[in-house]
C-alpha cells in the first residue's frame, strides 16, 4: 500500500475554522495530519510570551509533530483559513509500515523529505541573511505572500515587521 492510500484508508476527515487550534504546545499528540485544503501556522511561543513562526503548513502537505511516545508538543499548530485535513493515527501507521514493504519504504521517502526540509530551514536561519530569506521564500512561495500578514512573514524570517519593509524596499528599488 503506498502512503496516500494508507491515509485514505485509515484516516478521519475533519474541519477546522480560523483561528482554531489542531494543538497547542505542551499537549501530547498522537496523530498526523494531511491538509486538503488551507493554510495553517506552526508556532512556538517563548516564557514571555513572543511568537517565533516554525513554518506554514499548504495543502498537500503533512503535519508531523514529533511529540509521539508520551512526549509533549513542543510548537502551537493553528488555522490560517478554513481547514479540510486528514487525521490519521502515529500508531496505526507505525503497526502497518511492519507488515507493509511498500508503506514502509513510502514513509521512509516521506520522512526522509521531510528531514530535507527541516534540515533547508535550519541552513537558511543559520547561514543565510533576512534578505536571502526573503527572497528564497518569495520565489518558493510566491502565493503565501497574499494569504499571510507581513508581521507573520516577519516574524517566520526573524525580523521586525520594520525590518522587512525595509529589506521589500530594497529589493524593490534594486529591481526598478
Amino acid at each position: 500500500m503506498n502512503f496516500a492510500d494508507f491515509i485514505t484508508a485509515n484516516g478521519r476527515h475533519i474541519q477546522k475554522e480560523t483561528g482554531d487550534h489542531l494543538f497547542r504546545q505542551g499537549d501530547e499528540v498522537s496523530s498526523l495530519y494531511l491538509v486538503s485544503k488551507g493554510l495553517l501556522k506552526a508556532y512556538y511561543l517563548s516564557g514571555d510570551g513572543k511568537e517565533n513562526i516554525k513554518s506554514f503548513i499548504l495543502q498537500d502537505e503533512v503535519i508531523l509533530a514529533s511529540c509521539h511516545g508520551g512526549k509533549s508538543c513542543t510548537f502551537s499548530l493553528i488555522c490560517l483559513e478554513p481547514c479540510e485535513l486528514i487525521q490519521f493515527s502515529f500508531t496505526d501507521l507505525s503497526i502497518a509500515v511492519r507488515s507493509d514493504a511498500e508503506l514502509s519504504a513510502a514513509t521512509v521517502e516521506f520522512l526522509v523529505g521531510f528531514g530535507m526540509k527541516k534540515e533547508m530551514r535550519e541552513y537558511e536561519l543559520l547561514c543565510l541573511s533576512v534578505e536571502e530569506r526573503y527572497l528564497r521564500l518569495l520565489h518558493s512561495t510566491p502565493a503565501l505572500f497574499d494569504r499571510v500578514t507581513q508581521n507573520e512573514i516577519a516574524r517566520y524570517l526573524g525580523v521586525t515587521p520594520v525590518g522587512l519593509s525595509r529589506i521589500k524596499k530594497r529589493v524593490i528599488d534594486r529591481q526598478a
